[in-house]
């Protein structure tokens, strides 16, 4: 009977009903692989919509036959736009939400609160501050900086400053193992708002030319986006992807606390080591490149954690994959809503997240005692 029962079981997990099922009894591991799939077919399908959608007369179909190596499918310059302005775009918009998402995950799993962000708890504001530095100062005091690690530097720089204000956050809100909500929230503001002010002199400072280019910078784009930042700050956010599978199972055992994590043999310590590195890698190397992007990584975690449950065996990378296509598709509003002007990505992110974190704050309100 318990065979017969098992297999029964197993036929069931195949099925839509039996998805459901699953779904409605709590295991939600064949739900969350088949959430995975159609993220990744969704994330190949974003980017293909991304490098054909825009002012040239390449269609999807000679796409396609262009990268099949059909050469005369594109002319020189719809190859010049697609190939060295799109595609270097398409791919690096996955990459800043991808890893913009997964931080707010890891963030969210290891201070056991809904409402961890890089953006909201001040990790952005340093990483900003690490690169407002190295963009001002190039010339004068960051200069041997800048000289040594060359186009690495900015995302370098920008992963200093996110270590720093991570490491600070962890350090201010966690006692006696345990993680304070409101002394996160408070003492993100004050780490985020000691960087503004950092940021803001050394804007202050700054000549006409980088006054301009940080007024866009700090509003987030992608349209600087080429292949020479992928190389930059590409490397920096795949390691950071490349840590999911060590912190998954970790993640999952402190959500009961650190000290039966401790417990059920997960090493917290490295576990958390680990995850501040990571979050601070990845959000630095995002903000470097693509400026001040904020509620991805509020906003992507909490919707999966809905639908496929808190295992971060699966919600991390359909993070990544959710996150990088949403800010795929949010760059092509952002460049064709007010064509051919182009809108600042930041300000349509900022204008989705916001209301979603209130509705966050308020359905989570009792039980976090705000």
């Amino acid at each position: 009977m318990a065979l017969l029962d098992a297999m029964g079981q197993k036929r069931a997990m195949f099925s839509l009903a039996g998805l459901r099922e699953l779904h409605r009894a709590g295991d939600r591991s064949r739900l969350a692989l088949l959430a995975i799939f159609l993220l990744a077919v969704g994330t190949i399908l974003s980017m293909l919509f991304s490098v054909t959608t825009g002012a040239s007369n390449a269609s999807f179909i000679d796409v396609i036959a262009n990268m099949a190596g059909s050469d005369g499918a594109l002319n020189a310059r719809d190859r010049i736009i697609i190939f060295d302005i799109r595609m270097p775009r398409a791919i690096l918009g996955f990459l800043v939400g991808g890893s913009l998402a997964v931080s707010g995950a890891i963030m969210q799993g290891l201070f056991r609160n809904p409402l961890a962000d890089p953006g909201l708890v001040g990790v952005s504001s340093g990483a900003s501050l690490g690169a407002v530095v190295i963009i001002v100062l190039a010339s004068t005091f960051a200069a041997p900086f800048y000289a040594l690690l060359g186009i690495y530097a900015l995302p370098i720089a920008a992963f200093g400053g996110g270590l720093a204000s991570t490491w600070l956050l962890y350090r201010i809100a966690t006692g006696n193992g345990q993680t304070s909500v409101a002394t996160m929230l408070l003492a993100g503001i004050a780490l985020g708002s000691l960087a503004g002010a950092l940021t803001g002199l050394l804007i202050y400072i700054a000549n006409d030319q980088q006054l301009r280019d940080l007024t866009f910078w700090g509003m987030g784009s992608l349209a600087g986006a080429t292949w020479a930042k992928i190389a930059a700050a590409g490397p920096i956010i795949l390691l950071s992807f490349a840590a999911i599978p060590f912190m998954a199972r970790g993640l999952n055992a402190i959500t009961l606390g650190e000290a039966t994590a401790f417990h059920m043999g997960v090493p917290v310590q490295r576990l958390k080591n680990i995850a501040i590195v990571s979050v601070a890698a990845a959000t630095g190397a995002s903000v470097a490149v693509s400026g001040g992007i904020g509620f991805v990584g509020i906003v992507v975690p909490h919707v999966l954690r809905m639908s496929i449950g808190p295992d971060h065996r699966f919600l991390l990378p359909a993070s990544a994959l959710l996150g990088g296509s949403l800010l795929i598709f949010a760059d092509v509003l952002a460049r064709t809503i007010v064509a051919p002007a182009e809108l600042p990505i930041g300000i349509i992110t900022a204008a989705v997240g916001g209301p979603f974190f209130l509705w966050i704050l308020l359905r989570h309100r009792a039980r976090l005692a705000l």
